[in-house]
């Protein structure tokens, strides 16, 4: 068996020459090629490459046939990226052809990896490129009339989120709860025990309406509270007011549409939000609403047989 010297004890190596497919030692490098032996994908041979990559050996080169040889500071190139081969002992050529395609299979999985990285940090670019000629454009501020309605669960939960947003920006709010009554929950004894200087809460309901079982009793209720809500929609101090359920008012005819909706139009102050939850918002109010969010029942435990419970529904 023939060998090769450790470069480590030869003279320096003369700059590397590109060498065209076809040549002498591209031959000479890919003679080591076994049929039907296979390493991680890749023939023991000289290995497959995508269509971008056309590599070209250069470096020293010593083949011996099929029987064995070396390569010695080896190193394939393309027109992206560069594979060095540090193969300097004496093998065989499926040995050397077996580095040679783990080397490359490496370098080519970092090549990949740095193209995708690549093109993530160019769209994220245009896209914030976009984003920041939309947002120049969006100066205007105004109290917005928004309507939580719909089937599914979170209408009221998302009117209490933006409560607690407003209380900790200092914004003073209000809630005027109707149709629950004096039904105990969560966000009411929260808000009265905890925050009762920076949110005023009225309850004008008496309860759900099977409960109370009373028509006569339940408009009186409902007019009540929303002689309180136009107070405090009209105080220039408030920011912020939640009229919770009051679309279950409007649907059963409790409150007089128009005169809902005169007021929101016509005397709410222009930097005063207002929020309007329940289910079955009436078209017209959806209309005059600045945003509107329809929830949508897709699952719930109730079907299964499970109670409303505490800090979920209350």
């Amino acid at each position: 068996m023939r060998h090769c010297a450790d470069p480590d004890t030869t003279q320096p190596d003369t700059p590397p020459v590109d060498m065209p497919p076809g040549t002498q030692g591209e031959r000479r490098f890919s003679a080591g090629r076994s049929p039907g032996l296979r390493m991680s994908g890749f023939p023991v041979g000289l290995p497959t490459f995508p269509a971008l990559i056309r590599p070209v050996a250069s470096g020293n080169l010593s083949g011996h046939g099929r029987g064995g040889g070396c390569a010695s500071g080896l190193t394939l190139r393309s027109g992206l990226v560069t594979f060095p081969f540090h193969l300097s002992r004496t093998g065989t050529s499926a040995t050397v052809m077996r580095r040679a395609a783990t080397q490359v299979k490496q370098g080519y999985a970092t090549l990949t990896q740095n193209a995708d990285a690549t093109r993530h940090r160019d769209k994220m670019q245009k896209i914030k490129a976009a984003r920041d000629r939309m947002m120049a454009t969006k100066t205007d501020e105004k109290g917005l009339i928004i309507v939580n309605t719909g089937t599914g669960k979170g209408k009221s939960s998302s009117g209490f989120g933006m409560i607690m947003r407003c209380i900790a920006h200092d914004m003073p709010c209000a809630v005027v709860q109707f149709i629950k009554g004096n039904w105990s929950t969560g966000e009411r004894s929260f808000l009265q025990h905890h925050f009762s200087s920076q949110c005023r809460f009225v309850v004008s309901g008496e309860g759900f309406t099977w409960e109370t079982q009373d028509r006569d009793r339940d408009i009186a209720a409902a007019q009540a509270g929303w002689e309180q809500a136009k107070a405090l929609i009209r105080d220039p101090e408030i920011r912020f007011v939640l009229l919770d359920e009051i679309n279950i008012a409007l649907r059963n005819d409790y409150l007089a549409l128009d005169d809902v909706l005169a007021f929101l139009r016509d005397e709410k102050p222009p930097m005063t939000h207002v929020v309007l939850t329940g289910r079955n918002a009436r078209p017209e109010l959806i209309e005059l609403a600045d945003l509107v969010t329809e929830m949508t029942l897709v699952k719930h435990p109730f079907r299964q047989g499970i109670k409303a419970q505490k800090g979920i529904e209350f």
